[in-house]
C-alpha cells in the first residue's frame, strides 16, 4: 500500500520535480552515512578513475606505480579490493559499493594509515552522488563510448553523468587526448595541474611508439617534450598501452619518479577478467575477458587479432536488462573481426534471453557473419563447443563476464566464473 501510494506520489508530479527529490534524498543519505563513520574520507587522498572501459585496469597501474614509489595505497575496482596490500577479488558483481560499504572501506584505508586511495567509479555512481562529501585530489577519464543508455538514455547525459567527477573541483586532472569526447570534459580546469595523454600530436604525454606482443606491449611515451618514458607490461593490447599511459601521466604529476613508473608498470602481472590467459595445456590459447561495450568487444578482439597465428573465436552474449543498442552492433564487431562466433547469455537477469541474443544475431547476420555462427543458449556448452572445435594457432576469446563469480538468471544469483569452467572441461579431456 505505501509502496503504491509513494508511486502515485511520484507519477503526480513532474519529472524534474521527482528528480530533485531524488537527488536531495540521496545527497542526504549519503550525508548521514559519511557522518555516522565519522566522515573518514576527509583528509585522505583520492584518486578517482572513470570512463566507460579500461578504469580497472588503469587503477590497477596507478595502485602498482604509486606501491613501487613506496607508496602505502587502497584500492576499490570492480575486479579486485586493496588495503595495505591486502588483496581480495570483488566479487559483488559491483564497481562501486553501496554508501556504506564504501564509507567503510574510507574508514579501513584511514586506519591503515594510506597515503593514496584509487577508486573506479561509474556514471551511477556519479549521479547518485555516491562521492557527496568525498574530496577529490586526482579524477582520470580513459574514454567514452556507448554504454548504459538504459539507465541514462542519451549519450549526452551519460557524458553530464560522468562530468559531475570534474564539478567536483579536483587539483590534478588527466585527459584521453585521442577521446572524441575530449573537447568536452576539457571544459572543466583543475585546481593545479591537467595533462593529457594518448597519440595525438598535442598529447602531453604523447603516445610515440608501440610495440605489440603475444603476451605484452611495449611503448615510448614522451612527457612534455622531454621526459622519456621506455614502458613495458605484461598486458597485450594498444588499449592496455593506453590505460598505462593515462596511470603514468597521473603519476607524473603526482611527482613520483620515472624509474618508479617504469617499475610500477612493469610490476602488473595481470588484472582478473582483464584480457586473462587461462593456464591450460592445449595447443591454443583461452583468453577471458570482461568486454561488454561494443567498443570494448571491438578492441579485444582486434588485440587478439594481432597475436593469433590462425583463427579468433568468439563466444559471448550480453546482459539483460541493460543498454539493448549496443547489442546488434555488438554482433556486426564479432561478424567483423572473428573467424567463427559462438553466441550464447551471458546475465539476463530479469529479461527473456532468447530476445537478447536475437539482438545480437540480427547485428550478426546484417554484417554477414551468420555462416560462421553457432547459437549456443547454454553458456557451458558453448565454450565447450569453442574448445572442441580451437586448433592449434587459435584463440578462443570468451568475453562479457570477466572476473564475475555469479550469474543473475531470471533474478536468481547463481555460481559461475568462465575459468573455472575452461579448466573443468580441459580437466574433463585428460
Amino acid at each position: 500500500m505505501k509502496q503504491k501510494l509513494v508511486r502515485g506520489v511520484r507519477q503526480s508530479l513532474p519529472p524534474a520535480t521527482v528528480k530533485t527529490l531524488e537527488e536531495s534524498y540521496r545527497r542526504g543519505r549519503v550525508k548521514l552515512v559519511r557522518a555516522r563513520y565519522g566522515n573518514p574520507a576527509k583528509h585522505l587522498r583520492i584518486i578517482a578513475v572513470t570512463g566507460t572501459n579500461g578504469k580497472t585496469t588503469t587503477v590497477n597501474y596507478i595502485n602498482e606505480i604509486l606501491k613501487e614509489a613506496g607508496k602505502k595505497t587502497a584500492l576499490y575496482s570492480t575486479a579486485v579490493i586493496e588495503i595495505g596490500g591486502s588483496r581480495q577479488l570483488n566479487d559483488t558483481n559491483s564497481t562501486v559499493g553501496t554508501t556504506a560499504r564504501m564509507q567503510q572501506f574510507f574508514r579501513d584505508a584511514k586506519k591503515a594509515h594510506v597515503d593514496f586511495v584509487i577508486l573506479e567509479i561509474t556514471s551511477h555512481a556519479l549521479d547518485q552522488h555516491k562521492l557527496a562529501g568525498v574530496p577529490i585530489e586526482a579524477a582520470v577519464m580513459t574514454n567514452l563510448t556507448q554504454d548504459h543508455l538504459d539507465y541514462h538514455k542519451t549519450m549526452d547525459a551519460y557524458a553530464a553523468a560522468k562530468a559531475k567527477l570534474f564539478k567536483l573541483e579536483p587539483r590534478y586532472v588527466v585527459l584521453n587526448r585521442d577521446d572524441e569526447w575530449y573537447d568536452y570534459f576539457n571544459a572543466f580546469s583543475a585546481r593545479d595541474q591537467k595533462i593529457t595523454y594518448g597519440k595525438h600530436d598535442d598529447a602531453e604525454a604523447k603516445i610515440e611508439q608501440i610495440t605489440l606482443y603475444k603476451k605484452g606491449s611495449e611503448a615510448r611515451v614522451v612527457i612534455d617534450h622531454q621526459t622519456t618514458l621506455e614502458l613495458a607490461t605484461a598486458l597485450p593490447g594498444e588499449f592496455n598501452v593506453a590505460n598505462m599511459t593515462a596511470a603514468a601521466a597521473l603519476c607524473y604529476v603526482l611527482g613520483v619518479g620515472v624509474d618508479d613508473i617504469i617499475e610500477g608498470v612493469a610490476n602488473l602481472e595481470g588484472v582478473p577478467g582483464r584480457f586473462e590467459r587461462v593456464p591450460i595445456e592445449a595447443p591454443y590459447e583461452v583468453i577471458v575477458d570482461y568486454a561488454h561495450t561494443p567498443d570494448a568487444l571491438d578492441k579485444l578482439l582486434e588485440a587478439v587479432r594481432a597475436v593469433t597465428k590462425n583463427r579468433v573465436i568468439a563466444v559471448f552474449g550480453a546482459c539483460g536488462d541493460r543498454d539493448k543498442q549496443k547489442r546488434p552492433i555488438m554482433g556486426e564487431i564479432a561478424a567483423k573481426r572473428a573467424d567463427r562466433i559462438i553466441l550464447t547469455d551471458e546475465e539476463s537477469y530479469n529479461e527473456d534471453p532468447d530476445e537478447i541474443r536475437d539482438m545480437i544475431r540480427c547485428g550478426v547476420e546484417a554484417a554477414g557473419g551468420e555462416i560462421k555462427m553457432t547459437e549456443i543458449a547454454d553458456r557451458k556448452e558453448a565454450i565447450a563447443k569453442a574448445m572442441s572445435i580451437a586448433k592449434r594457432g587459435d584463440s578462443v576469446v570468451i568475453t562479457g563476464m570477466g572476473h564475475e563469480v555469479f550469474r543473475i538468471i531470471n533474478g536468481e544469483r547463481q555460481p559461475w566464473s568462465d575459468v573455472a569452467v575452461v579448466k573443468e572441461l580441459t580437466d574433463q579431456k585428460t
